[in-house]
């Protein structure tokens, strides 16, 4: 269900209302990082104190606590617009933190491979033994070594199908 702004303006306070436009998208673009940090920060707290208020509210209105009030709550829908108000206002500015570190963490990758390619084209490149006079040398490899299939012929081709059919599923997905 979607909060109106008259049930928002009634949920919250005048530092909360402050702290949720704060948390839009473009406010928060605007924002360096160490105001994007110290938002996130409080806002964070606001959201936690808004949650165990009506965590203590629906409680009380259960009967499993004592009213801490002049008179027991008989509604938490005002603490729990505050909370979802809050929470939302909280993930837009996780969003944009995380979409920050994505980009820190995408310069960082270009800056380190521009590294790379400049160490690799400054170190100077192996040159090749020089040949030998006389006769080539022949240089031959072990022998081949002969491995017993424990596979019967008869079932090597249904077996190789059953695998190709298998691996073709596989990629299907």
């Amino acid at each position: 269900m979607a909060i109106t702004k008259k049930q928002e303006l009634r949920a919250l306070s005048e530092s909360e209302r402050e702290l949720v436009e704060m948390s839009g998208v473009r406010a928060a673009r605007a924002m360096t990082d160490a105001e994007l940090n110290r938002l996130v920060k409080r806002l964070r707290t606001r959201r936690d104190r808004a949650r165990t208020v009506a965590e203590r509210q629906r409680r009380e209105m259960r009967g499993k606590a004592r009213p801490r009030g002049a008179t027991p709550p008989k509604a938490d829908e005002g603490s729990q617009v505050k909370l979802e108000v809050l929470t939302a206002a909280l993930a837009r500015l996780d969003t944009e933190t995380a979409r920050r570190g994505e980009i820190k963490a995408k310069a960082e990758l270009v800056a380190s491979a521009k590294k790379a390619l400049a160490l690799k084209q400054k170190a100077k490149p192996a040159t090749p033994a020089a040949k030998a006079r006389g006769p080539a040398k022949v240089v031959r490899g072990k022998a081949r070594v002969e491995v017993e299939n424990h596979v019967p012929r008869s079932v090597r081709g249904s077996v190789r199908s059953q695998v190709a059919r298998a691996q073709a599923k596989r990629d299907s997905r």
